[in-house]
């Protein structure tokens, strides 16, 4: 199971300087100091390259008798370092079929291809529990260029993505989070609710997926147009 603080050796501390930011939104110096486990010197280093390039910026926090404090964020470029996907070819060909065919038939085909991409997931997934399946999702949807975690609560699980890469396309069509959000129902067979949305103007896309099924639901049913 992933953890927030979690550092991946083969990345290089600027990158996992981006990666521990666009996770937390906002970290201080010394935080990042100690998530990395370098000396706070190196880490303001670091910093202090990532800003000249524009992919850091920070502000400082004041107040009683300590030393001001520095809060860092990721700039729009730099979260433009992780990636974003089809960006704006795709969102220009989904406003073409729009005019030529209508968004009702588009948005036919959208679901469509939410299904055809549960399946793909399923079939990867296999059927073991559901905490291995969510683990396997979430090494699955790394490959394809997302950060993710998940962690259990209570009988339930969270998950969670920090960057979207379809994220032009969704903030264009924002149907396609809904057919995603059905995707994941569809991949699991069980209730999933979101907790927190890019689009929306969160810091990330979070789920809960249901560990106990309720017989009455239809979690099963094919994502809906």
């Amino acid at each position: 199971m992933s953890s927030p603080a979690s550092i991946d050796p083969k990345v290089s501390s600027k990158q996992e300087i981006l990666r521990l930011l666009l996770k937390h939104e906002k970290l201080k110096s010394q935080t990042l100091a100690e998530l990395l486990k370098v000396s706070p010197q190196a880490v303001r280093r670091h910093l202090n390259d990532l800003e000249s390039e524009g992919l850091v910026t920070h502000t400082v926090e004041t107040g009683g008798m300590g030393r001001p404090q520095y809060i860092y964020s990721l700039t729009k470029l730099g979260k433009k370092q992780f990636p974003e996907g089809y960006d704006r070819f795709a969102v220009n060909f989904l406003t073409t079929m729009v005019e030529s065919v209508g968004r009702e038939q588009v948005q036919r085909v959208l679901a469509e291809q939410w299904q055809k991409k549960a399946e793909y997931y399923r079939q990867r997934l296999g059927g073991g529990p559901l905490a291995q399946q969510i683990a396997q999702l979430a090494q699955l949807r790394q490959a394809e260029g997302y950060i993710t975690e998940w962690y259990a609560k209570e009988q339930d699980f969270i998950y969670t993505e920090y960057n979207c890469a379809i994220a032009s396309v969704a903030e264009s069509f924002p149907v396609i989070c809904g057919h995603e959000l059905a995707m994941f129902s569809a991949i699991f067979q069980r209730p999933v609710e979101r907790t927190h949305w890019l689009v929306g103007g969160e810091h990330h896309c979070g789920y809960l997926i249901k560990g106990d099924l309720d017989p009455n639901s239809d979690a099963s049913s094919p994502i809906a147009v």
